[in-house]
């Protein structure tokens, strides 16, 4: 049995970022997570972490947790709100059109919530 959990991140706080991330990694170290599906969606002032310029230290740790699988979602509508482009992303992040909406839609598949 494999489990399905999004975290969800809505403010520019890098220290829950940093809390999320490391609650991913030791969930993907646990048996019971090695066989989860991970999903990050961040939304209002959130998205900004996720910027090249304000996250190196980040990048390196989104990109690893990208190798084992973890998926990075992002809002379009708070991209676009806060003059934040695709291309100054975080590779490998994903834009969704809106990211309450694709939390609902992520929770009625099944996902678990959890807020760092």
């Amino acid at each position: 049995m494999s489990c399905k959990v999004v975290f969800h991140l809505d403010w520019n706080d890098r220290d829950r970022m940093n809390m999320a991330l490391n609650n991913i990694f030791n969930l993907l170290k646990d048996p019971f997570g090695q066989n989860c599906v991970v999903r990050v969606l961040a939304n209002g002032q959130a998205v900004k972490l996720f910027e090249k310029s304000s996250t190196p230290s980040l990048a390196e740790k989104i990109s690893e947790l990208r190798g084992k699988g973890v998926g990075f979602l992002l809002c379009n509508n708070s991209l676009t709100g806060l003059g934040i482009g695709q291309g100054d992303l975080v590779e490998g992040c994903e834009v969704v059109p809106a990211g309450i909406v694709e939390l609902i839609r992520l929770q009625q598949q099944g996902f678990a919530y959890v807020k760092p």
